[in-house]
């Protein structure tokens, strides 16, 4: 059996939108891999507000799963450089050193139908997207989905 791995971003996206892609795509666990996910720029995304709108729009749980995020010190300097490229590097090391397979259930993903969330609209300059694929690289038969 497969898991089907969503990832999603909240900006150029309105709520509506939004929420209609994970209830299309049957997504009942949310999984926040923001470093802040209560940042004033959310909007409709703020931690704080997002497990009601989750429960009471589309039926779907909400976790926050800091060991996905990035550091602040990462997150600095690829704010400072735009050097996407040192960005990754850092981040898959960071994924790494972390661990972060062991704090994950491969039977639990099997059995949700989990979506990563960041803010970036396209995962290619996104760290939801590293994370997709480091659990991959791990678990083989894992299809990553982007919802645009």
């Amino acid at each position: 059996m497969s898991i089907q791995l969503f990832t999603i971003g909240f900006t150029q996206k309105s709520a509506e939108q939004f929420f209609n892609l994970l209830k299309h795509h049957q997504v009942n666990v949310l999984i926040d891999t923001r470093l802040k996910p209560d940042s004033q720029l959310s909007g409709f995304a703020k931690g704080r507000d997002l497990p009601y709108f989750l429960r009471h729009l589309i039926g779907c749980d909400y976790i926050h799963n800091p060991l996905m995020s990035p550091t602040e010190a990462i997150l600095t300097a690829y704010r400072d450089n735009k050097d996407w490229d040192a960005y990754e590097i850092q981040f898959r090391e960071l994924l790494a050193e972390r661990e972060l397979i062991k704090h994950l259930d491969k039977t639990w993903f099997m059995e949700h139908r989990a979506c990563l969330l960041c803010s970036e609209h396209e995962p290619d300059h996104c760290h939801r997207r590293l994370v997709a694929e480091y659990i991959q690289s791990f678990w083989g038969e894992t299809e990553i989905w982007h919802l645009m």
